[in-house]
């Protein structure tokens, strides 16, 4: 008879992503995970199947809690400059809030394990490309109502506030003074103009 899992997933992936988070996936060990979950070695892998197997499913979840409602937000319809500062100051508001200076699961996983980990490429690549089209479309639209007035392409201008909106959260784990944040927001926003 199969044992009924004794844990709440929820509480144990959200666990393990802040572990990751604090640590990246290398500097994280199978103890780390133990330790931060308060869920048993045999119990993980029966659930998750690996250490790498916990990770894939952290970003699964981290792409729920942080990119689905941004991508939801862009498609809201108000006005396409309201949108993209409302994201920019959620982020910094994010970074401000946090305080434990943890990075962006998306950005670690960007350099620690793209290179190598297909599966881990792929979720990266998903999410950024999601994040990227929606950008793209508010954008878009803005430009054709007319109160977007910048004569870059939509695409061109998306990936500018992508990696702006990336480059926040590394930045935020260096300085967290809303003031600094909240500037290179602005000066994001000007690119639209």
């Amino acid at each position: 008879m199969a044992r009924v899992r004794e844990f709440d997933t929820e509480a144990a992936l959200e666990a393990a992503m802040s572990a990751f988070r604090r640590k990246g996936y290398e500097g994280t060990s199978v103890q780390d995970l133990v330790d931060a979950t308060g869920i048993g070695r045999g119990s993980l892998y029966a659930a998750f199947g690996s250490k790498e197997g916990l990770y894939l499913a952290v970003m699964d979840r981290y792409r729920e809690q942080y990119a689905v409602p941004l991508i939801e937000l862009l498609d809201s319809g108000a006005p396409a400059r309201e949108l993209i500062r409302s994201v920019l100051l959620g982020v910094v508001d994010e970074i401000v809030r946090d305080g434990t200076r943890q990075s962006c699961l998306i950005v670690s996983a960007t350099t620690e394990r793209l290179p190598h980990d297909p599966e881990v490429a792929g979720r990266v690549r998903a999410t950024t490309s999601s994040l990227e089209n929606a950008l793209t479309e508010v954008i878009a639209k803005g430009r054709a109502s007319g109160r977007l007035t910048s004569t870059r392409a939509p695409g061109d201008l998306a990936r500018f506030l992508l990696t702006t909106i990336h480059g926040l959260r590394v930045m935020g784990a260096i300085n967290t003074d809303r003031g600094t944040l909240t500037n290179i927001a602005e000066v994001a926003l000007g690119c639209l103009d």
